[in-house]
C-alpha cells in the first residue's frame, strides 16, 4: 500500500508557488525592515506590500494586521494582550473548553496566576456551543470571549458570527481562533466573524510554518506579550520574518478566497470513509454530522487507545492523528471529547482523519480496507 497522508488539519505541504515567492527573501532581499539604509528600506517596502495585500483581501486597514510567528503566538497575543489591557474594566473571561491549547492554556494561566475568573461554556454532545449559554455567561465585568471557528479535533463548526454579534451588542471583545477555517470554508472578508480579534496560521493552507497573523479590529491595542522593540506598531517585538510573511500572504491569496480544500469533493470522500468506518464494531463517529469541516472525520474505538491506533496505522503507511497528547510516554484523553461528555476510556481512543486537496478515492478505499483488520487486531477480546 502506498503511503497515505490523512493529517491535513495538522499541517499541509508548502505549495511550490508559495516557495518560489519566498525564495528572493532568503537570498537577495535580506535586510532588516527596521533599518534606515537602502538594504533595510527594500525589505521594509516588501513588508509593507505584504501587509497591504493581506489587508486588501481581509477588507481591513493595514494597521489591523499583526504578523506573528504562527497561530500559537497570535492566540496568546489575543488572549493575554486583551485581558491584561482591559483588566481595569473587569477580570471575567469566557471561553469554550474545546479550544486549541494555545487558547485554553492562556485562559487557564490568567485564572491561576493573574487573578482572572473564567466561565467555561458547555458544549453539547456534538461539540457545539449554544447561544443561550453564551448570553447567560456574559456579565458586566466580562471583557473577553473566545470561541474557535472550527474545532481541530472533531471538525465541528461554531456559530461565531452570532456569538460575535452578541458580544459586540454587549460591549465585550470577541476573539476567534479561525486557524482551521481558512482554506476550508467560504471567505468573504475578515469581518464575517463579527470578531475583534481573528487568528490566522499559514501552514494550515499550504503556507510556511512559523508564520501567522492576528486581525486586531481598530482601535483595540492589545498589550504586547513580547517586548524588546517597536515592531508591528509596538504590538509584537521581534524582527519580522519577511520570507515567512511573504509566504503567508501568497498562500492566503492563492488558497483562502477560493478554498484550497474543495468542500464538495472532500465531503464525498469523507462520507465514503465514514460509511466504512462506522460499520466496524465498537467504532463511534464524533462531531457534528452537518455543521463541520468537510474534510474531517473523527471517531473513537472501544477497547484500545489512540497511541496503539496511531502506531498501527503508521506501520501500514497511513498518517493520521488523534486528539490525545502524548507526553513522557503517557496518553491523556482528548479534552475536546471529555467536554462533549465522552467517557475517559473512549476519549483516549480518538482517531482523526483529515483529508486534503491531493486525497483520492483510491486512498480512501485503501484505508477502508485495512482499518477493520487493524482495529480487530487491537481488540483481541472484541469491542467492549
Amino acid at each position: 500500500m502506498k503511503p497515505v497522508y490523512f493529517d491535513y488539519n495538522a499541517t499541509t505541504p508548502l505549495d511550490p508557488v508559495v516557495r518560489e515567492a519566498m525564495l528572493p527573501f532568503l537570498g537577495e532581499i535580506w535586510g532588516n525592515p527596521s533599518s534606515v539604509h537602502s538594504v533595510g528600506r527594500t525589505a521594509r517596502a516588501a513588508l509593507d506590500d505584504a501587509r497591504y495585500r493581506l489587508a486588501g483581501s481581509w477588507r481591513s486597514k493595514p494597521s489591523e494586521v499583526v504578523f506573528t510567528s504562527g497561530g500559537t503566538e497570535a492566540n496568546n497575543l489575543a488572549v493575554f494582550g486583551t485581558a491584561r489591557l482591559l483588566k481595569s474594566q473587569g477580570r471575567h473571561l469566557v471561553a469554550s473548553p474545546i479550544e486549541h491549547h494555545a487558547v485554553l492554556h492562556a485562559f487557564q494561566h490568567l485564572a491561576q496566576h493573574e487573578g482572572f475568573e473564567v466561565t467555561w461554556l458547555p458544549v453539547d454532545e456534538l461539540g457545539r456551543v449554544r447561544m443561550d449559554d453564551v448570553a447567560a455567561a456574559l456579565r458586566p465585568d466580562t471583557t473577553l470571549v473566545s470561541v474557535m471557528a472550527a474545532n481541530n479535533e472533531v471538525g465541528t463548526l461554531q456559530p461565531v458570527a452570532e456569538i460575535g454579534a452578541l458580544c459586540r451588542a454587549r460591549g465585550v471583545k470577541f476573539h476567534t481562533d479561525a486557524v482551521q477555517a481558512f482554506g476550508k470554508l467560504p471567505f468573504a472578508d475578515i469581518h464575517q466573524f463579527n470578531a475583534d480579534l481573528v487568528t490566522v496560521c499559514a501552514h494550515k493552507f499550504h503556507g510556511p510554518k512559523g508564520a501567522g497573523a492576528l486581525f486586531v479590529r481598530s482601535p483595540l491595542q492589545p498589550q504586547a506579550t513580547q517586548v524588546g522593540g517597536g515592531h508591528e506598531n509596538e504590538r509584537r517585538a521581534g524582527t519580522e520574518n519577511l520570507a515567512a510573511i511573504v509566504g503567508l500572504v501568497t498562500a492566503w491569496e492563492q488558497f483562502v478566497p477560493q478554498p484550497v480544500f474543495p468542500a464538495a469533493a472532500l465531503g464525498e470522500l469523507t462520507a465514503r470513509l465514514a460509511a466504512a468506518v462506522t460499520r466496524i464494531p465498537g467504532v463511534t463517529r464524533r462531531g457534528h454530522p452537518t455543521e463541520r469541516l468537510a474534510n474531517t472525520l473523527a471517531f473513537t474505538v472501544q477497547g484500545t487507545d489512540s497511541m496503539a491506533l496511531m502506531a498501527a496505522l503508521d506501520l501500514e503507511g497511513v498518517g493520521a492523528s488523534s486528539g490525545s497528547a502524548c507526553s513522557a510516554g503517557s496518553l491523556e484523553p482528548s479534552h475536546v471529547l471529555r467536554a462533549m461528555g465522552v467517557s475517559a476510556a473512549e476519549a483516549n481512543a480518538l482517531v482523526r482523519f483529515s483529508l486534503g486537496r491531493t486525497s483520492t478515492i483510491e486512498e480512501v478505499d485503501s484505508v477502508s480496507a485495512i482499518l477493520p483488520e487493524i482495529i480487530a487486531r487491537l481488540q483481541p477480546a472484541g469491542p467492549r
